[in-house]
C-alpha cells in the first residue's frame, strides 16, 4: 500500500487529497509557489516544500516535482486536475524514477489527450462520435472541405485542447477562414501543439459525463453520471447526478458505454468519459478525462465512494473495492462552483483579501473549499476558490438545501458567483430540471441580481473598516 504521497497541485483539491490521506493513514506532502505559502493545503499537510518564488512554473515541471517526491521519501504522486493532471511525461518521468502515478499509465493519456486519437479508439471500440474529421486537418483547404461535407455550422478544435481553450464555433466558410489561424495560434500558445481537428457543431447539446473507475486487474466499473449542461463558454459553473434529464434506460446505456470504452484503451484509475446528448436523444462521445474531476464530489455523495481514496488503492495495484451491482445512486447532489468573479462585469476575476469567510453546513451539506477569514485569493490561478455541494433525496428538497445553503455561505472582501447560482435557481427551467448547454446564453436576465447584504457581512464589513482605520 502507498505510504507517502506528493501532492503536485494547489487550492481545494490539494486539501480534499490531503484528507483522504489522513483517513487512509497516509502521509502527505504539499508544495506551494511562494503566493500560496499561506495556502489552507500547505497549512493541513504532513509536509510542505517550496517550489520557489516563480508563480506557476514551478506547479509545471514535471522533472523538479518528482525529484521533490523522491527527495521526501514519497512513493506516489497525485497530479489532481489541471497543472500536469494530463501530461503523459509526468507519468512517463514517474514510471521511470520509482514513484506510483496516482492516475492512469502515460500511453493512455497521451492517446486519450489527442482527441484524433482517442476519436478513432472510441470509433474502433465502437463508441458513437460526433461526424467531422478522420483526424487532424493539413490546411485550410483540407478544413474547408471537410466542413462542406460535414456541414456548418461546425468546430474547429485544438488536437491537445481542454478547459475550453483553442476551440471556436464556425456557422460558415468565411467564420472558419477567419478563426483557422487563430486556433492554431492559440493552440500552440496554449499546448503547445498546433494540430487542430474539425467536428459538426452540435446545437444546445446537453453535456453528460460518466464517472468510471478501473483497477490494474481488468476490472471497470461505472458510478452513474453527471450533468454538466450549465455552463458558460464551455467552462462549467452546476453540476448534478446524477442528470435530471436522462430515462433510466439511457443512464444504463450510457454506463455500459463509458466502461465500454475504458476497457478499449486499457484505462486504470478514475477518469470520465463524456457525451454529448442532441435535441434527438442520440448520443456523442466527446472526450475522455484522465485526471479526477472537480465535480467528483456529488458523485460520491450520491453514491458513498470517495473517490480518491480509491485512486490510491488501485494506485497501489489493489482490485477495486466494489463490483458494479454494489454502485447504488441514492437522491440527487448538486456542485456549486463558488468563484471569485463578478457576473455583472462579465464574469470578471475578483481576487484580493477575503474579510471573513463562513462555510455553509447542515444536513446533506459540504463545502470543499481552500480558503479562510484572512486568506488572500492571489491573482495567478484560477478563480475558484471553493465548491459548494448539497444532496436530498427528491428534485425539489435538493432546490431547497442549495437556496438554503447558498444563502447560508459567506464570502466576504471579493465578489462571487453566489447571487449568480440563486439566480440560477429561480429559474423556471432549471428548477423543472430542462436545460442545455445554451442556458447561460439565453438568460442574460440572470446577472440582473440585487446584492443583499446580511447583518453578519455588515458588521464584518464595519469591522474591517474600523480595523483599518485604527492602523490594524
Amino acid at each position: 500500500m502507498i505510504k507517502k504521497i506528493l501532492i503536485a497541485n494547489r487550492g481545494e483539491i490539494a486539501v480534499r487529497i490531503v484528507r483522504a490521506c489522513a483517513e487512509m493513514g497516509v502521509k502527505s506532502v504539499a508544495v506551494y509557489a511562494e503566493p500560496d505559502r499561506y495556502a489552507l493545503h500547505v497549512k493541513k499537510a504532513d509536509e510542505a516544500y517550496s517550489l520557489g518564488p516563480d508563480t506557476v512554473a514551478g506547479y509545471l515541471n514535471a522533472h523538479r516535482l518528482v525529484n521533490l517526491a523522491k527527495a521526501a521519501g514519497c512513493d506516489a504522486l497525485h497530479p489532481g486536475y489541471g497543472f500536469l493532471s494530463e501530461n503523459p511525461e509526468l507519468a512517463d518521468i514517474c514510471a521511470r524514477r520509482g514513484v506510483y502515478f496516482i492516475g492512469p499509465t502515460s500511453e493512455v493519456i497521451h492517446k486519450m489527450g489527442d482527441k484524433t486519437e482517442a476519436r478513432n479508439a472510441m470509433t474502433a471500440a465502437g463508441i458513437p462520435v460526433t461526424p467531422g474529421s478522420d483526424g487532424n486537418v493539413a490546411n485550410l483547404e483540407e478544413a474547408l472541405s471537410i466542413s462542406e461535407k460535414v456541414g456548418y455550422p461546425i468546430m474547429l478544435k485544438a488536437t491537445a485542447g481542454g478547459g475550453g481553450r483553442g476551440i471556436r464555433k464556425c456557422d460558415s466558410a468565411n467564420d472558419l477562414k477567419r478563426n483557422y489561424e487563430r486556433v492554431i495560434s492559440e493552440a500552440t500558445k496554449a499546448f503547445g501543439q498546433s494540430d487542430v481537428f474539425i467536428e459538426k457543431f452540435i446545437e444546445n447539446p446537453k453535456h453528460i459525463e460518466v464517472q468510471i473507475l478501473a483497477d490494474q486487474h481488468g476490472n471497470a466499473i461505472h458510478l452513474f453520471e453527471r450533468d454538466c449542461s450549465i455552463q458558460r463558454r464551455h467552462q462549467k459553473l452546476v453540476e448534478i447526478a446524477p442528470s435530471p434529464q436522462l430515462t433510466d434506460e439511457q443512464r444504463d446505456m450510457l454506463g455500459e458505454l463509458a466502461v465500454k470504452a475504458a476497457l478499449a484503451v486499457g484505462y486504470t484509475n478514475a477518469g470520465t468519459v463524456e457525451f454529448l446528448l442532441d435535441k434527438n436523444e442520440n448520443f456523442y462521445f466527446m472526450e475522455m478525462n484522465t485526471r479526477l474531476q472537480v465535480e467528483h464530489p456529488i458523485t460520491e455523495v450520491i453514491t458513498g465512494v470517495d473517490i480518491v481514496q480509491e485512486q490510491i488503492r488501485i494506485a497501489s495495484g489493489l482490485k477495486l473495492k466494489y463490483s458494479q451491482e454494489q454502485i447504488i445512486k441514492r437522491g440527487y447532489a448538486i456542485e456549486f462552483r463558488i468563484n471569485a468573479e463578478d457576473p455583472k462585469n462579465d464574469f470578471l476575476p475578483s481576487f484580493g483579501k477575503i474579510n471573513r469567510y463562513f462555510a455553509a453546513g447542515g444536513p446533506g451539506v459540504r463545502t470543499d473549499g481552500a480558503i479562510y477569514s484572512g486568506y488572500t485569493i492571489p491573482p495567478y490561478y484560477d478563480s475558484m476558490c471553493a465548491k459548494l455541494i448539497v444532496w436530498a433525496l427528491d428534485w425539489d428538497a435538493v432546490l431547497d438545501r442549495a437556496e438554503r445553503a447558498l444563502n447560508d455561505i459567506t464570502v466576504a472582501g471579493v465578489k462571487t458567483t453566489i447571487p449568480y447560482h440563486l439566480e440560477i435557481l429561480k429559474s423556471a427551467e432549471f428548477q423543472a430540471g430542462k436545460f442545455d448547454t445554451s442556458f447561460v446564453a439565453e438568460h442574460p436576465e440572470l446577472i440582473n441580481y440585487s446584492v443583499r447584504h446580511s447583518n453578519r457581512e455588515m458588521a464584518a464589513a464595519v469591522g474591517a473598516a474600523i480595523a483599518a482605520s485604527m492602523g490594524l
